[in-house]
């Protein structure tokens, strides 16, 4: 009887450890992964982008420049965007359905654009590359996504 009683706490106990272990991983996982373009600047940003799919996808001379052109248009909104969040975040805010039915539509006017205009200026295979890249992006993040809200469920439940 005393061994199955060990045996159980010993159990609890390193179901306990995994656990602490594993919730330590994902909050160190968060911290390495600020957004990568954070401290530059819309143009600093816009550049990186550019030579970051010249790369991928083999980008000409003119490709560069128009693209060029659409990374900074996206770069400068966003960061209206984030300032605007920031401002909104300090009066804690939450928006009304009206707001968060506007911003979704917004986002997604801006994509169907950035869409269209990609296609233009792409090649037939570049553009194809682009979008396997695009949909990698979106399951990336919707990974990530899943990992966050699994480990703020796991916290509500210890409060």
């Amino acid at each position: 009887m005393k061994k199955i009683i060990l045996i159980v706490m010993a159990l609890g106990v390193m179901q306990i450890t995994a656990q602490e272990q594993q919730k330590g991983i994902h909050k160190k996982d968060r911290q390495e992964r600020p957004h990568k373009f954070k401290d530059f600047t819309p143009e600093e940003t816009a550049t990186l982008q550019t030579k970051e799919m010249t790369l991928r996808l083999d980008l000409t001379e003119a490709q560069q420049k128009e693209v060029q052109k659409i990374n900074l248009a996206n770069a400068k909104e966003r960061s209206l965007r984030r300032e605007e969040h920031k401002i909104k975040n300090r009066n804690s805010e939450k928006p009304s359905k009206e707001e968060r039915f506007k911003m979704m539509n917004e986002r997604l006017d801006r994509q169907i654009y950035n869409k269209k205009e990609m296609k233009r200026i792409l090649s037939k295979e570049q553009y194809e590359k682009f979008e396997k890249g695009q949909n990698l992006k979106r399951k990336k993040s919707q990974v990530h996504k899943r990992k966050d809200n699994g480990q703020k469920k796991q916290g509500r439940k210890k409060s």
